[in-house]
């Protein structure tokens, strides 16, 4: 999710507010970064998840977005020496000019979370499912083009999938519902969906224990 510290509509607290509405337990704030806003942004995300005591738990993030490959590895580092414990990557998606090559180094430096990984390669794929690393299932308009994509090649490869809403306002915040329907769309079984959530359901776990 993002906020007004980056593209978003919103300060943390009311979208934190209105995500508990939707009946959301737990969200990460990641907002967009790179190597000249890293620590500043993130610094303030880590502040409001600190002092933060609302009805939804709040995680630390951040979405490393448009970096040249050569350079992900060392913006994933200040990522998470700033306090980035949900790190994503703002992946190859098919309606904006993100350079190419930019899937495989966001797999390689570690990241937590693909985002919008466009036409994923195979190759990436299974990089993806060896590293660790998730890839994402949208629920934002443009970025879902390559839903059905993304999960087919997940089912091949053996990757993990989480959803996200990827919500910049609060019209994109969805509800459960709503959000196996977008998965459905994806050609995802019912199975896949469930297991898919119970993923979230452990990075959720892992991120507060770290």
């Amino acid at each position: 999710m993002h906020t007004f510290l980056s593209d978003g509509a919103l300060v943390p607290s009311e979208l934190a507010r209105r995500a508990a509405m939707k009946g959301y337990r737990a969200m990460a704030i990641t907002d967009h970064v790179d190597m000249a806003n890293a620590e500043e942004v993130i610094g303030q995300i880590v502040r409001f998840c600190s002092t933060y005591q609302g009805r939804v738990k709040v995680i630390p993030g951040a979405e490393i977005t448009h970096v040249p490959p050569p350079m992900y590895a060392e913006v994933a580092r200040i990522c998470r020496k700033a306090g980035a414990k949900a790190l994503v990557a703002h992946g190859e998606t098919i309606v904006e000019p993100v350079e190419p090559g930019t899937n495989r180094a966001a797999i390689e430096a570690g990241v937590d979370v693909l985002a919008h990984p466009g036409l994923i390669s195979e190759e990436d794929a299974r990089l993806a499912a060896k590293n660790g690393v998730a890839l994402e299932i949208s629920g934002r308009g443009g970025h879902s083009l390559a839903n059905g994509h993304v999960a087919a090649m997940a089912r091949k490869t053996g990757a993990r999938l989480v959803f996200d809403t990827d919500t910049h306002a609060p019209r994109d915040l969805m509800d459960m519902a709503m959000a196996r329907k977008v998965a459905s769309g994806a050609g995802m079984t019912g199975e896949e969906i469930d297991s898919m959530f119970q993923f979230a359901n452990e990075l959720v776990e892992k991120w507060f224990e770290g």
